[in-house]
């Protein structure tokens, strides 16, 4: 049976990690709103890049927009992160890449991956992919431009180098029913579907725009600026996501915490009720070896 002191260390220690946790609760649930203002704050500037690439569709589609080139080399960023306390949300996405690159890809060695995230980069070479390169995320939404920008570097170093045409985005995104959902998105090449609705909308005034720039360095603009839209939207909803998840894992680990408090502090009160029954007990025997008989009073 424990001691005393050794329950009352215990419950210490479990209080400690209990307000740890709720620290770290509170922290997820800021992120979390700061990662989704971040991403929807892009909604605007996107619709805009979307006007832009109108205007020059109207003219005619760029040339290298109408070709349909099933065969090409694929690469899979893969956004998960770099801290753990997130439940399965490393695993899933891992295993959704996995899947999805085994489908366009039938051998590992074809097969290119930048993951975003050191525990992301654990999971897939866990899979059996070699990684060919790993980046760290961002400690708050300040630094998600930077990391958008690392990401879009290295897609022009494949692209350069390893004549790579198709480029997948891979990352959770949270769910009405659950708390994280994989999902995948085409960075390259760009949907010709995509591009064929965009020029068939109606134009949102009677004024139509005109632009002095080339159209395809015009177009070349544009397009660069919807790429780092969509990496800078999937890393957004990928951190929201990694926050709600690791909230998740928060909560129920406080639940368990707290019923363990509660077993703990009961095992703590009837065990101090027992030490004082048995300091009563030495008492009330001391008391009643020391008292003299009666008949030592009749004597006396």
């Amino acid at each position: 049976m424990e001691t005393l002191e050794t329950l009352g260390k215990r419950i210490a220690t479990t209080t400690d990690l209990q307000s740890i946790v709720r620290t770290m609760k509170s922290l997820s649930v800021v992120s979390i709103r700061q990662y989704e203002q971040a991403a929807a704050a892009l909604v605007e500037y996107h619709r805009t890049i979307e006007h832009g690439l109108q205007v020059l569709l109207r003219e005619g589609p760029p040339s290298d927009t109408s070709r349909t080139q099933p065969d090409l080399a694929t690469a899979a960023v893969v956004f998960g992160s770099d801290h753990g306390l997130c439940g399965r949300f490393n695993e899933q996405i891992g295993r959704f890449a996995h899947a999805a690159m085994q489908k366009r890809i039938a051998f590992a060695r074809d097969r290119t991956y930048l993951a975003v995230g050191v525990q992301a980069a654990t999971r897939l070479e866990s899979l059996n992919e070699e990684i060919d390169d790993c980046l760290f995320l961002p400690g708050a939404v300040s630094g998600l431009t930077a990391t958008a920008n690392a990401i879009l570097l290295k897609v022009d170093e494949w692209q350069r180098e390893r004549g790579i045409g198709r480029v997948l985005l891979f990352h959770n995104a949270r769910a009405t029913d659950a708390t994280a959902a994989p999902a995948m998105v085409q960075l390259l090449p760009l949907d010709v579907a995509w591009l064929r609705r965009i020029a068939l909308r109606p134009w949102p005034s009677r004024v139509l725009p005109t632009h002095r720039m080339s159209g395809p360095a015009l177009f070349a603009s544009l397009v660069r600026e919807h790429l780092f839209v969509s990496i800078y939207r999937a890393a957004a909803e990928s951190m929201a996501s990694e926050h709600a998840t690791r909230l998740a894992s928060m909560q129920a680990a406080e639940r368990n915490i707290k019923e363990h408090l509660d077993e703990m502090s009961g095992a703590y009160r009837h065990r101090r009720q027992e030490a004082i029954t048995e300091e009563l007990l030495d008492i009330v025997g001391g008391y009643e070896s020391l008292r003299p008989a009666d008949g030592d009073y009749d004597r006396r």
